[in-house]
């Protein structure tokens, strides 16, 4: 079932009259949800600002494909998703560094940063977090920080839900592992 919000953004994108105005609230609704996950993904400010600002010109671009099959929330979470791992690859083939660098480097954002919120616990986990694989790191944010379900994640990222139990699990594991060490 589709939300009654959605129902009536659609309406108002879909009408040239109005579809500035129903764009408008789409990011106003769902922008702070979408750059807390970006963020996660790829720590930086500046980056996950430009991934979201990706996310919302693609969706802004694509509408017309929302196939109703999901919540417009998770249609624009998936996009979230793929530009967050696309910027990742693309800037690890731009500045020729392996994925141990890129960490090192969104390792030290993490720790230095005015930017990153919280205490010393917090800043660890986020550390052990970076430690992840790309998809591990993604399951275990939004499940473990956006609380969305597994069959949320699971349409956002088209994996099975038993694949994305098992990747956090794993990442769970890890984590603790990496935890213990530090």
């Amino acid at each position: 079932m589709v939300p009654l919000i959605d129902v009536k953004l659609l309406e108002m994108i879909n009408d040239p009259q109005t579809r500035d105005q129903g764009f408008r609230i789409l990011v106003e609704t769902y922008q702070k949800r979408v750059y807390g996950m970006v963020r996660k993904m790829v720590v930086i400010h500046d980056d996950a600002d430009d991934v979201v600002q990706n996310t919302f010109i693609k969706a802004f671009r694509n509408i017309h494909q929302f196939n109703h099959k999901s919540t417009l929330f998770t249609w624009i979470y998936r996009i979230a998703v793929n530009e967050s791992l696309n910027f990742l690859e693309k800037k690890k083939r731009r500045n020729f560094f392996s994925m141990e660098d890129h960490h090192e480097v969104m390792k030290a954002y993490v720790e230095e940063s005015p930017l990153v919120d919280g205490n010393e616990i917090q800043r660890q986990l986020q550390k052990a977090i970076l430690k992840l694989p790309e998809k591990q790191r993604l399951v275990f944010n939004l499940k473990y920080f956006e609380e969305l379900s597994y069959e949320e994640i699971s349409k956002m990222t088209d994996t099975s839900v038993g694949g994305l139990k098992a990747s956090y699990h794993h990442a769970v594991k890890k984590i603790e592992e990496i935890l213990k060490r530090e």
